[in-house]
Parts: structure tokens; C-alpha cells; sequence
């Protein structure tokens, strides 16, 4: 099968993922661990019952394939879904004892029991008056499971020889920084740790925006940073060694509905979504070649990503840096052509598909840097196309949108996992309008038709050193909240936006600090 195989692509508008008319319904029809699904992998094999039967996914591993961390991706996706999927029953148990005479006392044995934390003692009290207001009590929870579980991951282990190696790695490559932005889609949340397998740490830079339109100013900003410590200290290289700062843009797709389950910022248009995301690569590297002199650039690289099974595409760019949206390099065909080679051969196979595929498009090929970590990009993602593969039959069940809440601010460096979070990276709401409007409607689908209400968990982070710097953070927490209220105010008129507020210091291992509406706050001038 040839690695560049391009599907075809139409331009038509999302659709929603259907309604259900209970909560329960809803519940009832999310994949339970492992999904059996009726799919196969291209060129794979189907049963009478609809499962996949080919060696690739049941029986065989491919001979690159780390399944060692495979093993602990997969046990701690478990821990977290199974954390989430409590929440609904409990409620139901807890919605059912509303009359009786001791029900708070009830309600809150069985939520520490269950979920791990109390609820709130306001929504739980004069029940015989008022109605439980479940909304609430919905919203409330999944915000907390998903604060707990990220303070949860601050006391492990960081895993600083891996961040270690990455970032050397890199720097032999030739590259003193990587920078990623991906696309805002919660489908994209595991896209450094489970799709790239690079340790969190070693991309310290990494924001989400709808559509892959990420901020070309920021990201100038943030270069210029860099490039300053290099020049002051000499981190992580020295400013006379010949390494560059490496921006990577991430667009998405599905293989299997590019229709309708593609990137919905570009109207599941393929072809939209990855010009959009070279376009702001361009832009970034003419504003750092126009704004800085003696010869100043930077290195891009544009990598697509089939939500359906993680596998990847990337753009492979010429001598000079330059990338066409023709010229890439599948995955996921390469995963079927090297399935059953042995290591040795797989590896030969990965070593030469850089200079093939530039040589096939009549294009030079890129510096022997970036062919290098190309081919480390493509074999780690072998190991996550293995992992689909062995936990989830070759094809996620939830190919659409299926995440729980909506991330707003700096985002959580804790948890990192598919369809958990829709990110609206913003400093104030009018920056991030036009994403912040995307995840609401994409919630509107998934909660709103089903009367459960939108959580929103607005997080920033603050440097620790500067005075004042935690008290702004704060401020900042309440000023757009107030806003996101203001904008949607039907949804929160009729209690189906629920807000949660943090923040937490820059420093790895800092707590998170739950940030109240009543709390008496002054903030320095």
C-alpha cells in the first residue's frame, strides 16, 4: 500500500451525534473498556460478529511496538474513564433517596464512598422545598473528579530521565526547542503523550486552538523568550551551537467519516484544516525571518492525525523547510507494510521512507536532522496505531466528539487523554471567542440535547517568583468567568453552564487550588 495515500475529501457541514431522551440513555451508550467494535483497519479482516480478526489487531504486535507502555497507557485510560463513568449512577442512586428524612447525611455517605469527595452541602439541603438540582450536582461533579485526578498526578513521578533524553534527542536533531499547537478537539488531548509518545515535559510549549489557528504574536513572544535564555544562560543550547526552535502544527481527520467527524472549526473539510494550519506555520516563520535580522528562522512541521485510530501523516518538508499538503508520509500504511517484518527490517523500512517519499514528489530532502526525528515521530506513533489496535479493536468507538467539559485558560499539565477535554486556550474571553463558541456548540450536542449541563473548568497558572502574580491569576479566573456567563446567558439562566474555577503555580508539582466565587479578594493595583 502506498505510505501516501491521500483520502478524498468533501466539504460538508458537521452533524450532530444524536440525542437520547433520558440521562441514563446516554450513559448506557458510552463504550465500556475494551470497545468491541464492527471496523477493521484497512486491508484487515471482519467476522460474522462485526470484530476485527487480522493478526495486526488480535494476535500480533508489531515488532517496533513499545507494549510495555502500551500496558500502563492503557491501565491508566482505564482509571480515568472508570473515575468518570461513576458519576451518572451515583447521582441516579442519589436523585432516588431526595425524599427521605436523613438525605444529605445519605447523599453524602454515598458520594465519599463512590466518587471519592462530598458534594455540595447548598445543593443537598431543603430538598422537601425546593427540587435537587441535579444540573448542578452534575456539573459540580465532573469538575471535581477531574481536579482530584490532576492532583492525583502531581505527586508521581515525573519521569525525568525520559524528559531528559527527549530533550537531548532533540537537541541532536538539531532542535533546541519544540513547540505544538493541535487542534482544540478533545480527540487531540492525548495527541504529545499517547500520539507522539514524548514525555509531556519535553514539550513544555504546548496550546490548543480551534481549527489549528494558533496565535502567531504568542508564538513570537514565546520564541523571542527562548532565544533570550539562550543568549543570557545558555538553555538548553548556547546561541552560536547552529540549533533552531521547531514549531509543529496538528490538524485532524477521520478516515472513516471524513464528512462529518472531521475538524468542525473547518467543516470536516480536510482540505480547509490542513492549509489552515500550514498557513499559521508560514506566517510564524515570516514573522520571525521579517521581525529579527542576522538570518533568524525557525524549523516547522506540519503533522496530520486520523482521530479514528491515532495514526498519523507527516508533511515531509524539502531542503529548505518548505511543505506541501501533497507530499506526506501515512502511518498507517506503513504500520500494515511493516506489521510482520522483523525488527531489523522494520527498522531499515523507517530509516529510508523519508528520502523515498521526497524523492516520488520530485522534491529535495530535508536536512538530515529533521529526517531523524521524522523517522522517531513515525516509530513512536507505530506504537499507538498498535495500541488502538490491541485495546480498541483498530477503531476508537467514540470516532466523534465525546469529551466531558470544556478546559478554559492555560489548560491542565496533569492529564493528557482523548476525548477528555475540549480546550479553549484564552487570557480573556474576546481572544477566544471563536473557539470558545465551538466547544459550546459541540457541548450543546453532546450535553445540552440531553438536559445535562455544560462543565467548564477555567484554570490559569502563575509564576510563583512574581509578587502579586497568584492574587491576578485569580482575578483573571473570575473576570472570564463572568464573561462566559454573559455570553451564553440561556444556558446559564437555565443552569446548564456549570464553572469551575483554579489556578497553580508554574512550578512542576504545584498544587491545584480551587478558586471560590465568595471569597473575598482584593486585587493588587
Amino acid at each position: 500500500m502506498d505510505t501516501r495515500h491521500r483520502p478524498k475529501t468533501k466539504q460538508k457541514a458537521p452533524v450532530g451525534l444524536g440525542t437520547a431522551a433520558r440521562v441514563a440513555t446516554a450513559v448506557d451508550a458510552m463504550p465500556s473498556w475494551p470497545a468491541r467494535l464492527s471496523f477493521c483497519p484497512p486491508g484487515f479482516a471482519l467476522d460474522k460478529a462485526g470484530a476485527c480478526v487480522s493478526n495486526q489487531c488480535q494476535t500480533h504486535a508489531h515488532p517496533l511496538a513499545d507494549l510495555a507502555q502500551n500496558a500502563r497507557l492503557a491501565a491508566y485510560e482505564r482509571r480515568v474513564k472508570d473515575r468518570f463513568a461513576q458519576i451518572v449512577p451515583t447521582l441516579q442512586q442519589i436523585a432516588a433517596l431526595a425524599q427521605t428524612g436523613d438525605f444529605a447525611q445519605r447523599a453524602q455517605a454515598i458520594a465519599r464512598e463512590r466518587l471519592g469527595f462530598e458534594l455540595d452541602e447548598s445543593v443537598l439541603a431543603n430538598t422537601w422545598i425546593v427540587p435537587l438540582d441535579m444540573r448542578r450536582l452534575y456539573g459540580q461533579s465532573v469538575l471535581q473528579t477531574f481536579c482530584q485526578l490532576a492532583q492525583e498526578e502531581v505527586g508521581e513521578p515525573s519521569g525525568l530521565n525520559e524528559t531528559q533524553a527527549a530533550v537531548q534527542f532533540f537537541i541532536e536533531c538539531g532542535f533546541h526547542e519544540v513547540n505544538v499547537s493541535a487542534c482544540a478537539d478533545g480527540r487531540l488531548k492525548g495527541f504529545i503523550n499517547y500520539i507522539l509518545r514524548l514525555p509531556q515535559e519535553a514539550v513544555p510549549r504546548h496550546q490548543f486552538y480551534a481549527g489549528t489557528t494558533f496565535d502567531v504574536e504568542l508564538n513570537v513572544k514565546q520564541w523571542t523568550t527562548t532565544e533570550l535564555r539562550r543568549f543570557r544562560e545558555g538553555v538548553p543550547t548556547t546561541s552560536d551551537c547552529g540549533t533552531r526552535y521547531l514549531k509543529i502544527a496538528a490538524y485532524h481527520f477521520s478516515g472513516s467519516d471524513p464528512e462529518h467527524e472531521g475538524c468542525a472549526a473547518h467543516g470536516s473539510c480536510d482540505a480547509r484544516a490542513m492549509q489552515a494550519a500550514l498557513d499559521r506555520l508560514k506566517a510564524f516563520s515570516t514573522a520571525i525571518e521579517n521581525g529579527f535580522c542576522c538570518g533568524a528562522s525557525v524549523a516547522t512541521l506540519l503533522i496530520g492525525v486520523d482521530t479514528d485510530n491515532d495514526a498519523i501523516r507527516v508533511h515531509v518538508p524539502d531542503a529548505s523547510g518548505e511543505m506541501s499538503l501533497d507530499c506526506y508520509i501515512d502511518n498507517r500504511a506503513l504500520y500494515e507494510q511493516t506489521a510482520k517484518l522483523s525488527k531489523l527490517e522494520a527498522q531499515w523500512k523507517l530509516n529510508a521512507i523519508v528520502e523515498e517519499t521526497a524523492r516520488d514528489f520530485n522534491r529535495t530532502v530535508p536536512e538530515i536532522g529533521m529526517r531523524r526525528l521524522i523517522k522517531q515521530l513515525l516509530t513512536n506513533n507505530l506504537s499507538q496505531i498498535d495500541y488502538v489496535c490491541e485495546f480498541h479493536n483498530g477503531r476508537y468507538a467514540d470516532i466523534g466528539h465525546a469529551e466531558r467539559f470544556i478546559s478554559v485558560g492555560d489548560g491542565f499539565e496533569e492529564l493528557h487523554l482523548r476525548n477528555l477535554a475540549y480546550f479553549s486556550h484564552m487570557q480573556t474571553l474576546e481572544e477566544g471567542t471563536a473557539d470558545m463558541d465551538v466547544g459550546i456548540k459541540i457541548f450543546t450536542q453532546l450535553n445540552v440535547a440531553q438536559g445535562l449541563p455544560i462543565p467548564v473548568a477555567i484554570h490559569y497558572r502563575f509564576d510563583d517568583q512574581v509578587p502579586g502574580a497568584r492574587d491576578r491569576a485569580v482575578a483573571r479566573c473570575r473576570r472570564v468567568k463572568a464573561a462566559i456567563m454573559a455570553r451564553y446567558p440561556r444556558l446559564a439562566q437555565d443552569g446548564l453552564l456549570i464553572c469551575g474555577m483554579s489556578v497553580q503555580a508554574h512550578t512542576p508539582g504545584s498544587a491545584l487550588e480551587r478558586v471560590s466565587d465568595h471569597d473575598q479578594y482584593k486585587p493588587e493595583p
